[in-house]
């Protein structure tokens, strides 16, 4: 079993580095080690897709960010994501979002946008031991007031049960926001900023104070403060290895003692945490306030 979760994700990565490219049943077979008939089985049970309408998705995805950031015409980032036509381009972008994609670039708006999640076994996972945390870096960091629109759950608690409460594509809908100030985070937010029958944790983006979005429907706008937080990054990982990463940065977190800094910890603003990417380590923020003397 945990062979074939390997093999899905090499299936991903390969995806993931040639998505611009002629992606062929071959090409993901040769990269998952198994025939062109056992990868697509592979690929399908673990992901829940089938790889053509995964890379279908993902291209998609990616060209509204282009159409939404760069000048680039409609024609240009058709063929530059992959498609064989505009007019095939145009439909799939239609069928997908809901909208023209030179709509969408003329005025972009928030869009649902696919996000992959790799292959995942939990039960193998689970089992695994964690290793030792190397070096998890902190660093004080400053952010200024800015407002936050989110998407609040009923009870949850944690990521996984805010996916089952709101489901887990709201995060490519948070990465298509015009103008955030950053990429999307999930929150852990403290009592007084919880109405009653709503999530402790939150997902959404940071805006400007000024930024003219409209609230979309679902959705609440928050005020943050201006407030100093302290930044946890652990190393980079195996993409496979994202929980004991954030467990590493989370056991870090529970023996760090912040008046090392001269703070101490401030319940009063949210605890932020960023997406798991090995790349770069796991990162989360925790706000502080002075020291009482």
């Amino acid at each position: 079993m945990r062979e074939q979760v390997a093999a899905v994700r090499r299936m991903q990565q390969y995806i993931e580095e040639h998505l611009f490219e002629k992606i062929t049943p071959g090409a993901l077979a040769d990269a998952c080690h198994y025939s062109p008939w056992y990868a697509y089985r592979l690929f399908t049970q673990w992901v829940k897709r089938t790889p053509a309408d995964y890379i279908r998705r993902l291209r998609l995805a990616k060209s509204a960010l282009m159409l939404r950031d760069s000048s680039q015409t409609v024609t240009d980032v058709a063929f530059q994501v992959g498609f064989s036509s505009v007019d095939g381009y145009q439909r799939a972008f239609l069928l997908e979002f809901g909208c023209n994609p030179g709509q969408y670039a003329a005025r972009p708006t928030p869009l649902y946008l696919f996000t992959p999640y790799a292959a995942n076994d939990t039960t193998w996972k689970e089992q695994k031991p964690m290793e030792k945390t190397k070096t998890v870096f902190v660093q004080p960091i400053a952010r200024p007031a800015r407002k936050a629109l989110i998407q609040r759950g009923k009870t949850a608690k944690d990521y996984y049960q805010y996916c089952d409460e709101v489901g887990c594509d709201i995060w490519g809908y948070l990465t298509s926001i015009p103008n955030a100030l950053d990429e999307p985070i999930g929150m852990w937010l403290p009592a007084e900023m919880v109405p009653e029958g709503t999530s402790s944790y939150v997902q959404g983006v940071e805006l400007a104070m000024n930024d003219p979005l409209q609230l979309p429907d679902g959705f609440a706008m928050i005020t943050l403060p201006a407030a100093t937080y302290l930044r946890f990054q652990g190393e980079p990982f195996c993409e496979e290895n994202y929980e004991e990463a954030i467990n590493q940065v989370w056991e870090a977190i529970k023996q760090y003692d912040p008046t090392a800094f001269g703070f101490a910890w401030d319940p009063s603003n949210p605890r932020i945490q960023l997406a798991p990417i090995g790349t770069r380590g796991y990162i989360e923020f925790l706000p502080v306030k002075p020291k009482a003397e």
